[in-house]
């Protein structure tokens, strides 16, 4: 090779380019039997897993290109300058290293490549650092970089050497930058995500990418317009299709615009001013429980209350991450691609929402979180949508008996509800409390001598620890004046893991429901297919409450057996699930259908626009981000009168 300042470029490349695949490498023996890769599969994966290798090396090294172009030959051969770029050199290496590893962790926690959540990890320092810092041996893996950092650039040293004291003229300099500089305009103009798509198994498309490239993606995807990407129907018929999704025989819409869901809904007698404790608990997939067949004995509160409640077995998460739990049960709307509503900064409030409604009704709304709710944008999004904010900063230190990187307890959290409902019945107003918990969750630390499994161990004991908790609460809550006039609501906000080998692995977004008011509500078990967006109209009919509606769910008791349907999302795959098949839409206007889900030959395949369940799911989506753009969903507090229609005679609950 011709002796050149820019080999130093060339280094740098091969460096990043052969820890690329030996993390690719990694991941796949980390995840080989769902990765299930044959011959022409591991060729496909690893070829195009280079391409996006390379173009990860010519956008990063723009900025050295032009550095290496334009220093002048006088301070290049100084040698204060060559030990600045022996230096940066080093802590190049270092930090590919260091990506390397991040890599590793990040798969080990969500199965994929970086994404959304890694930029959330940067943008909130103080959580994700406390949080690593609690999980993993930080700083004997940082020491254990430098070592390896050292022993990649010991190896290159001779070439380095040479490159640093080579004489270079301007022009030949010139030649080699706009050579360098032409690269990432080649990878813009010819690589786009879709080439990482290999196959239908979401672990074969993670590993073509490439980590740092598939985070800078992320900022640039992280709204994404639906017309333009995905397949839709002609505006008339798909909003006719979704009124007709949503219509209820109680339900009348009050205007003829397109895809305005607007509607009053009414029922008969008085509604029922019962207070509403809605506990969101973190990552309680439904398989920790006994009753979906655990045996290793996690949940038994949980377990317990099911007989006591009205218990949903058949209802499943709208999203993998627990924003996009809090956007659809406050705000019944389906998971538009892209980020959640909720973290979607100066376009998150004045919504319709669960909140807004009872607001109207004389209820005190609150959102309380285990941590600090700037997190994920939930204060903002609370606080603008009708709510009052309780959160970690906000409660005294000496009220806190346990915290750790995401926020206090959950037993500190129940203990502060009990506090804000107290305070709320004694001022004589019916209160709504909101409740999202934070301790199952990676460090999975609590307090020592609640379970009997130690603190920090791992997820079982998160589990165990929280199950503990809600059952420590629900007795305190039972001594309290305001129980007897409570419904208690238990749902998760995801499952802990969303990773599975087709595009939408529904199995993983099934989550457990209770609702829970031993003297209002007589226990039962609903098998209808159901989905978070449905939870804040059940709700609502549970109290009786005749009001008007902008959401795009429906009251589960009040449906037919066979008008379950559940609507759940990724950041880019928007899926509607009837209980047997799933219609899948995907970016560059693909759609997919999941046929046999009740069964173990579950099948995937294109899918056509004719077909009614994707129909049906265009309706939705198409809706959802129709409404959602042109805030057809606004809060509009009602008028004098509206939404408080009573009819005489005595509603019962539907027979389960």
């Amino acid at each position: 090779m011709r002796s050149s300042r820019f080999n130093l470029l060339v280094i740098i490349a091969v460096v990043a380019m052969t820890l690329s695949f030996l993390t690719r490498l990694a991941l796949l023996a980390y995840s080989w039997s769902e990765a299930d890769l044959s011959l022409g599969g591991f060729l496909q994966v690893f070829g195009r897993g280079m391409l996006f290798d390379f173009g990860f090396c010519a956008y990063a090294l723009i900025l050295p290109a032009l550095y290496l172009w334009l220093v002048p030959e006088r301070l290049w051969r100084s040698r204060l300058h060559r030990y600045w770029v022996q230096f940066m050199l080093f802590a190049g290496f270092y930090a590919l290293t260091f990506i390397a590893i991040a890599e590793y962790f990040f798969w080990d926690e969500f199965s994929v490549r970086f994404n959304f959540i890694a930029i959330d990890y940067l943008i909130y320092r103080r959580e994700v650092t406390d949080n690593i810092f609690q999980s993993y041996p930080v700083v004997p893996l940082l020491a254990g970089l430098v070592v390896v950092a050292a022993f990649v650039y010991y190896g290159l040293r001779h070439p380095i050497k040479k490159a640093l004291f080579t004489e270079e003229r301007f022009s030949r300099r010139t030649m080699a930058a706009g050579l360098a500089l032409l690269l990432p305009l080649a990878v813009y103009g010819g690589l786009d995500q879709s080439v990482c798509t290999v196959s239908a198994n979401v672990y074969q498309n993670e590993l073509a990418g490439n980590g740092p490239y598939q985070f800078v993606a992320a900022f640039r995807n992280n709204d994404l317009d639906y017309l333009h990407f995905y397949e839709h129907l002609p505006p008339e018929e798909a909003s006719a299709l979704l009124k007709q999704e949503i219509s209820e025989p109680n339900a009348t819409f009050v205007g003829s615009n397109l895809f305005d869901i607007r509607r009053d809904i009414v029922q008969t007698g008085p509604e029922k001013k019962l207070n509403v404790i809605l506990v969101m608990v973190e990552s309680l997939s439904s398989d920790y429980l006994a009753f979906f067949g655990n045996d290793e004995h996690l949940t038994p509160n949980l377990d317990a209350l099911i007989a006591q409640s009205l218990f949903f077995s058949n209802f499943y998460a709208t999203g993998t991450r627990t924003t996009r739990g809090l956007e659809a049960v406050t705000l019944s709307i389906p998971p538009t691609p892209g980020r959640s509503i909720v973290k979607r900064i100066g376009r998150e409030s004045d919504q319709w929402s669960l909140g807004n409604v009872l607001n109207s009704k004389g209820y005190q709304s609150f959102f309380m979180y285990g941590g600090r709710s700037y997190f994920d944008n939930m204060g903002a999004f609370f606080s603008g949508n009708g709510y009052q904010v309780v959160d970690q900063s906000s409660v005294p230190d000496s009220e806190i008996s346990f915290s750790n990187a995401w926020g206090m307890s959950d037993a500190d959290l129940f203990q502060q509800a009990i506090k804000v409902a107290d305070q709320s019945n004694a001022e004589g107003q019916p209160f709504f409390l909101h409740l999202m918990t934070t301790s199952n969750h990676r460090p999975y630390s609590y307090p020592e001598g609640q379970i009997d499994i130690p603190s920090g161990t791992g997820r079982n004991g998160a589990v165990k620890y929280t199950d503990h908790a809600i059952g420590e609460f629900l007795s305190k809550a039972r001594q309290q004046p305001w129980f007897g006039n409570t419904l208690f609501v238990i749902v998760a906000d995801h499952q802990s893991g969303s990773a599975g080998k087709r595009a939408l692995p529904v199995e993983r977004y099934h989550v457990p429901l209770w609702i829970y008011a031993p003297k209002s509500i007589i226990p039962g078990q609903v098998d209808r297919v159901s989905s978070q967006i449905d939870l804040a109209p059940t709700l609502l009919s549970l109290l009786n409450m005749s009001y008007r509606s902008a959401f795009f769910g429906k009251d589960i008791l009040a449906m037919a057996p066979d008008q379950g349907r559940s609507l759940i999302g990724n950041y880019q795959n928007l899926g509607l699930f009837d209980g047997k098949s799933m219609a899948i839409l995907s970016p560059q206007h693909k759609m997919q259908l999941q046929e046999g889900l009740a069964s173990a030959q579950a099948t995937e395949h294109p899918a056509q626009k004719s077909e009614i369940l994707v129909q049906r799911n265009i309706s939705y989506y198409q809706g959802a981000d129709y409404v959602y753009r042109n805030r057809l969903n606004a809060w509009q507090p009602p008028v004098a009168g509206m939404a408080h229609i009573k009819v005489a005679g005595q509603r019962s609950i539907p027979a389960l």
